[in-house]
């Protein structure tokens, strides 16, 4: 479990303590009254979800890798107002985790989202009770399909019912979906669906297929689809070893900079990263070091996976090398072995795929070494999983 120490707790304090004062009042919630910024602070910069009525800070909290109550309670104070996690996270303990704490916050204070992976509708049903029961709430503000790579995932009549009748059940008050892959094609069946009203895509400058991104998520806004960046940060490393940094800073800037991203979730561990990400809730300007860092990590090979699909045609067993990647990513890049093994489980990865294989036929467009790191990561699913909690 993570620890936070002093000297970090401190850092944080000191940087964030003009934000702090402007605190809870970001939320357009006719219940709640925004206090008067102190004189010389910064104000926090907000955009709304599309339809949804939600006004939110351009940068909210991924919890997804945080077992710290201390570090979510301190971003609430810093000015962050949307957490989002999701029904697998931790085996439900940050689902837990954030019900123990959020308790004791007023329920219009915060807006929660969590995410199940969609199976059947009675499935899909149980599971957001017990996320329910979890979080101690009578509702999640959003609700996502978790995962949909596809045109046809995204429309699935049978899943889109499940997610409308949450929602006139009061379960949620808004439903949408998550995308790792096939972004614009999943955005766009998005709007087609007449039904989901926020999108939490993958979004950031490694991707290859950012330009017609960009144009999905226009056309989403445009449609009244609120639209959330994830994976902002590119995996966060350049390298395995964690030696060679991304600037995360300037790769969520970067993100920002297109005002059809109305918030993002990076994932939060630390109370300096903390620091370092709510500084971007009022500051968006790319600073000429920042563009150039941005520039010159373009053509880096990175940890980051994009998902384009191009490799699983070649894989004659079939398997699903972008999300393999994506827990090597989890391992490496975010130096979180646990979510990288929960990854691979998920994916019932019992042992290297690619064991008995003769010459890999798999050419990766980012140059990556498919086979190389799949030996690599799926020795991972053979540790117990309390060893790395």
């Amino acid at each position: 479990m993570y620890s936070p120490d002093r000297r970090n707790f401190l850092k944080f304090s000191a940087i964030s303590a003009t934000t702090a004062l402007v605190g809870h009042g970001v939320l357009a919630v006719p219940a709640r009254q925004e206090k008067t910024p102190a004189r010389g602070a910064k104000k926090i910069i907000k955009r709304k979800l599309g339809k949804t009525g939600l006004e939110l800070p351009v940068v909210s909290m991924g919890v997804m890798r945080s077992d710290n109550p201390s570090l979510v309670r301190a971003a609430l104070e810093a000015g962050i107002v949307h957490l989002d996690t999701a029904h697998g996270y931790q085996g439900g303990k940050n689902e837990q985790m954030l019900g123990e704490l959020l308790k004791g916050y007023p329920r219009e204070s915060f807006v929660i989202a969590t995410k199940i992976h969609a199976e059947g509708k009675e499935e899909f049903a149980e599971a957001l009770d017990l996320s329910l029961e979890r979080l101690q709430m009578k509702y999640v503000d959003i609700l996502y399909l978790h995962g949909i790579s596809s045109r046809g995932e995204a429309l699935d009549g049978e899943i889109l019912g499940a997610l409308k009748k949450a929602r006139e059940s009061g379960k949620t008050r808004h439903v949408g979906m998550s995308t790792h892959k096939n972004e614009p094609e999943v955005i766009r069946a998005a709007v087609e669906s007449g039904v989901h009203e926020v999108v939490l895509t993958a979004v950031n400058f490694k991707k290859d297929n950012y330009p017609d991104l960009k144009k999905a998520i226009a056309e989403a806004a445009a449609a009244g689809i609120g639209i959330v960046g994830m994976k902002t940060m590119a995996g966060g490393f350049f390298d395995r070893d964690r030696k060679r940094p991304i600037n995360c800073k300037a790769a969520l800037k970067w993100v920002l900079q297109d005002e059809n991203v109305h918030t993002t979730i990076p994932g939060i561990t630390s109370f300096e990263m903390l620091a370092e990400n709510v500084s971007v809730n009022t500051d968006l300007t790319l600073t000429e070091k920042e563009r150039a860092d941005i520039a010159a990590g373009t053509n880096e090979q990175g940890l980051y996976c994009q998902a384009c699909g191009v490799c699983t045609v070649a894989c004659s067993r079939n398997a699903p090398i972008p999300d393999i990647m994506r827990a090597y990513m989890y391992t490496y890049g975010y130096g979180d072995a646990a979510q990288g093994h929960e990854l691979l489980a998920s994916l019932n990865i019992k042992g290297n795929p690619c064991s008995d294989c003769g010459v890999c036929p798999v050419r990766c467009v980012k140059g990556f070494p498919v086979a190389e790191k799949i030996a690599d990561i799926t020795r991972l699913a053979a540790v117990p999983a309390e060893f790395l909690s």
